[in-house]
């Protein structure tokens, strides 16, 4: 019988860095509650340096502040670095994960649509053609109801026409919409099988980017984001009402027949 591994330092530090950046984004840690370093040691069975550390990773983050005679204090959510990568993860943890969704998507939709229409403007033939080979895949992917793939490609697309917008402020955004992709499917606000309009969308913004039509790709990006609301609304309405996730309505998108790409592309069910 192997002898259970003993945990790092290093573990210990992540482990108790997730335990308290979850525990303030839910306010189990109020703002202004001072956070005793000494009891936090004793709670979690660490050494000094591990607390240490982890206050100081916090602070980094804007969630915690050393303060004068008070100590390590819990700062409140407006003093928090919003687009950190953890910070988002641990607010889409917590119990108002709609209110995060909703606050991410208003920003996205602030951003990828105009994102869209610098792209269709900027963008070499072979980017956009490469955005509609992964819209393809994606629709594909969608199709198969292969989840992780789907995520995946969602991600990838999103970050691809980021970037394809030739600026790097935005590109530098990919991150935060790939927290809010993958924190919405596990998190169960996403369909077990996306809708067609859905697919049919992320199609139309690759193929108006490809041809340099930036109205359009603005417009079928800016229903994207409208949409991604309504599904995220429904959803959690359905959640509230007791309805479980096999009483979610399936889309399906054998009868809406294949996407409309420009003729440079094909639909192709493997990834190339």
């Amino acid at each position: 019988m192997k002898t259970p591994k003993a945990e790092s330092p290093t573990d210990r530090h992540t482990a108790l860095v997730q335990s308290l950046g979850l525990a303030i984004a839910e306010g189990t840690l109020a703002p202004n509650s001072v956070v005793r370093l000494d009891e936090l040691e004793a709670q979690h069975k660490v050494s000094r340096s591990v607390v240490r550390e982890a206050a100081r990773v916090l602070s980094s983050k804007g969630m915690l502040a050393s303060r004068r005679r008070f100590g390590t204090v819990v700062q409140p959510e407006e003093a928090w670095n919003l687009y950190d990568p953890q910070v988002i993860r641990w607010r889409l943890a917590s119990s108002r994960r709609l209110e995060q969704l909703q606050a991410l998507n208003e920003l996205r939709g602030a951003i990828e649509p105009q994102a869209a229409r610098l792209a269709a403007e900027r963008a070499s033939w072979d980017a956009g053609s490469d955005l509609v080979s992964l819209a393809a895949r994606l629709w594909a992917a969608g199709q198969r109801g292969e989840q992780e793939e789907f995520l995946r490609l969602d991600v990838e697309f999103h970050a691809a026409v980021l970037k394809a917008s030739g600026n790097a402020m935005f590109a530098q955004l990919q991150n935060l919409v790939a927290e809010v992709l993958t924190g919405r499917t596990e998190h169960g606000l996403m369909p077990d099988l996306p809708h067609h309009e859905a697919l049919q969308l992320h199609v139309d913004v690759a193929s108006a980017i490809q041809r340099g039509e930036a109205d359009a790709a603005h417009a079928a990006m800016s229903r994207i984001m409208e949409q991604f609301a309504e599904e995220v609304g429904h959803i959690w309405s359905k959640h509230h009402q007791g309805v479980t996730p096999d009483a979610f309505p399936q889309h399906t998108t054998e009868a809406d027949g294949a996407p409309q790409l420009p003729p440079s592309a094909s639909l192709s069910t493997t990834d190339s």
